[in-house]
């Protein structure tokens, strides 16, 4: 059903949890080494991605996929893929299966792990929660550089809050860009557009993948982590102008205005 969002900021959050302050436990594990558990957790990601995703894709989405053997090209390499946030279940699975057959792992927010029952298998499929703490923060870096040396493709969403169906590209910080440079790895952008469907009021989804992009060798750490971002914001701009249907409506409001 067609909505229309009121937003006054871009930080805005106009999609909530039902537990959105929902903070991690002091026991909360990062990375598990538990034999059960890894064997666990690979059946229910594969069931998952290979069952649930791909028929939630295809037949509910309706995505199709676009230079996908740019990913397949990196062979066992871990890489950091970037995406624009604008599907609350399909950015769970449109990347996944983009990267299939690699797992991929995803840094989400930790409200996520308060939703009822999909909180508590979370962790099992892939997500990485962010860290609230400089403690949180040392594991949080532990786990990232883990799963990229295991050769697994990292997910970021730099917009960090979720806008159904928004067809253009937020800003965001390059403060997520420190981490292909600081690990030495590729970035790619996976840029997710919407296109008019002639059969359903519900745009169809094409999918963009673009990269790999690599920081200026040339300039100061400082400078390579903006440069790096500036280069993938600049290709997903591109790519979301592809996009020619906007299927909810999005309108700025000032903060002391009233939204009738």
């Amino acid at each position: 059903m067609k909505k229309t969002f009121y937003y006054s900021d871009y930080n805005d959050d106009l999609v909530l949890n039902s537990n959105q302050n929902y903070k991690l436990k002091e026991d909360y594990k990062w990375v598990h080494n538990n034999p059960f558990y890894v064997a666990s957790s690979f059946l229910l990601y594969k069931f998952l991605v290979n069952t649930v995703g791909r028929i939630y894709d295809r037949f509910f989405l309706k995505v199709s996929y676009k230079n996908r053997k740019l990913l397949s090209s990196r062979k066992k390499e871990g890489f950091f893929l970037y995406s624009n946030h604008t599907q609350q279940i399909g950015d769970v699975f449109i990347p996944a299966v983009g990267a299939s057959p690699r797992r991929i792992y995803t840094v989400v927010s930790p409200s996520n792990f308060g939703i009822p029952v999909i909180g508590k298998i979370l962790t099992m499929i892939g997500a990485i929660p962010t860290p609230s703490s400089l403690g949180e923060f040392r594991e949080f870096r532990k786990g990232i550089n883990k799963r990229i040396k295991d050769g697994h493709p990292v997910i970021i969403y730099p917009e960090a809050h979720l806008w159904p169906y928004y067809t253009k590209i937020r800003p965001f910080s390059d403060t997520s860009f420190k981490m292909p440079i600081d690990l030495g790895v590729a970035a790619f952008c996976q840029t997710v557009t919407y296109k008019k469907d002639k059969n359903s009021d519900k745009p169809k989804i094409v999918v963009y993948y673009d990269g790999p992009f690599y920081p200026d060798e040339n300039l100061s750490k400082r400078e390579a982590y903006k440069n790096l971002h500036d280069k993938v914001y600049k290709k997903m701009c591109e790519r979301s102008s592809l996009s020619d249907y906007d299927y909810h409506d999005y309108i700025y409001v000032n903060k002391d205005e009233e939204v009738g």
